[in-house]
């Protein structure tokens, strides 16, 4: 789905060609032209991509929807498209989107944001339905609310993803992103530079930069990370109102303070930007982050991790069905690789390790054997060949591996035998790498945070690099997981964890 620019994607059979080269796209500067320094006409506050693409959005969704509706009563209710079950419907689904904001500009293309108000959305369409029906009498709503809305969830994920996947090869074609003035001290500028570049499909691209002091912004000559220092931090907002960036992004300076910032936020007012700032937590985002007003000052709660309730109850049970079903849907497969290892050295199928769960507490690990059976003796004369990062011991060309067991490796199928560790209840689909005692023993009070949760069959550093990953990335990940976990988060990575198997990025 990520080969070709303008893709064709079907929807109820029926074709729908998503033409976004045709988009005008906002003027591409450079980081050193006029506009870069402020001197252009200010943008429109939203440039013609973004609004078709969001017509795009909504006009697949509405046709989905629709066209499902209208199938739903002549197959359900065998009557016209008219009786009171679709039109019901078809209103809730409208009403419901548009409360839960699954429309805004805002949130499209937003990491698992967008997936997330879309859930909310078409949960609110299905009570709204239920409701309904108790309400006007209308009693026979069971299909509606437990096959028609379902159906269209599906349609209508699968259809947000295809149109994501579009703008994100525009965005790493330097096309469809959005002008960043970046403002705070060089060393937090530079540290936002390298991840907007590092992952261009978020659509930011720093243009220019504001630090306290401007230096070199007179002369043309300062610059951050190749981005042209264009002024001081009180001159910002009118360089805004000049280049006509559409995001302000604030990071940590020593300089900024309530006053300076409020002040920003009033002169950023009738402009085409938005102004963002970083609130300088590690890794801490998404639903544990709100801002609430207390004694008349805005205040950004971080409310606890959660590693108990009711969202924990229900990750427990989609594990344990989710790893049952895999199971009996993997089954030959399971059979198949089992077979090969035998025939390919005669040694044991299944290789059992202690590894560390959550709490600190040790369990068997299983997966298939792709090491020679001496593996474990031979790693002491393999010490000097390391390639791991920190305590891992990894080797891109590891001699102890078998012909069947590099296959398995590279497509990951020598982790299927941990299915059973889920349905067991010692690891979870989704979660943090399970680490082996002699690196748990090595940790530093930050990663021991890791253990928190139950480790995972796959995890945020199996869909970002896997074996290529520093360290000091991994933990970051396993952290980030740890602290923002969420159902849409864990759907996100098993959707990202079977493009990367497929792929074979990082695994070795």
């Amino acid at each position: 789905m990520e080969e070709s620019v303008r893709p064709s994607s079907t929807v109820n059979g029926t074709p729908q060609h998503i033409d976004l080269q045709s988009i005008p796209l906002p003027p591409q500067r450079g980081t050193g032209s006029a506009a870069a320094v402020g001197t252009t006409s200010a943008r429109p506050p939203y440039a013609a991509w973004e609004s078709r693409y969001r017509a795009w959005v909504i006009g697949s969704d509405v046709f989905t929807a629709f066209a499902l509706i209208v199938m739903s009563a002549f197959l359900i209710d065998r009557s016209d498209p008219h009786d009171m079950h679709a039109l019901g419907t078809a209103a809730a689904f409208l009403f419901g989107l548009s409360v839960c904001r699954a429309w805004s500009p805002r949130v499209l293309g937003e990491g698992a944001e967008e997936y997330r108000t879309l859930g909310r959305g078409l949960v609110t369409t299905a009570v709204l339905v239920a409701l309904g029906g108790l309400l006007f009498g209308a009693l026979a709503v069971q299909p509606w609310v437990f096959i028609v809305v379902p159906m269209i969830s599906v349609f209508m994920f699968l259809q947000r993803y295809a149109l994501r996947q579009v703008l994100h090869r525009r965005r790493r074609l330097g096309e469809c992103l959005l002008p960043v003035l970046a403002a705070g001290s060089p060393d937090t500028v530079a540290d936002l530079i390298a991840r907007t570049k590092a992952d261009p499909h978020v659509g930011w691209r720093v243009e220019a930069v504001c630090t306290y002091s401007g230096a070199g912004a007179e002369r043309g000559s300062g610059e951050v990370e190749g981005v042209p220092i264009v002024g001081k931090l009180d001159d910002l907002a009118g360089h805004v109102r000049r280049g006509g960036y559409r995001v302000v992004a604030v990071t940590a300076d020593q300089h900024w303070n309530p006053k300076r910032l409020q002040r920003l936020a009033w002169d950023l007012e009738g402009t085409s930007a938005e102004m963002v700032v970083a609130p300088m937590l590690m890794e801490v985002a998404g639903p544990r982050l709100n801002v609430s007003g207390v004694l008349g000052m805005p205040l950004l709660r971080v409310t606890a991790p959660m590693f108990t309730g009711g969202r924990r109850l229900v990750k427990e049970a989609l594990d344990r069905f989710g790893s049952a079903l895999l199971l009996t849907l993997v089954s030959p497969l399971l059979l198949a690789v089992a077979v090969a290892i035998k025939l390919d050295d005669r040694g044991p199928v299944i290789y059992r390790q202690r590894r560390v769960g959550r709490d600190g507490h040790a369990f068997t690990m299983l997966k298939f054997r792709t090491m020679v059976t001496n593996a474990d003796k031979l790693k002491q004369d393999l010490q000097a060949d390391n390639e791991g990062a920190g305590p891992l011991f990894k080797m891109r060309k590891d001699p102890r591996i078998t012909r069947v067991g590099g296959l398995l490796r590279r497509y990951s199928l020598d982790e299927l035998p941990q299915l059973f560790n889920v349905v067991s209840g010692r690891m979870s689909l989704v979660g943090p790498r399970p680490p082996l005692p002699e690196e748990t023993a090595k940790y530093a009070p930050d990663a021991r945070r890791r253990l928190l949760v139950k480790p995972g069959l796959t995890g945020l550093w199996q869909v970002s690099g896997r074996s290529d990953l520093s360290w000091a990335e991994s933990i970051r990940l396993d952290l980030r997981y740890v602290e923002d976990w969420s159902l849409a988060l864990d759907l996100v990575i098993l959707w990202k964890t079977f493009r990367a198997v497929v792929q074979g990025r990082g695994a070795y």
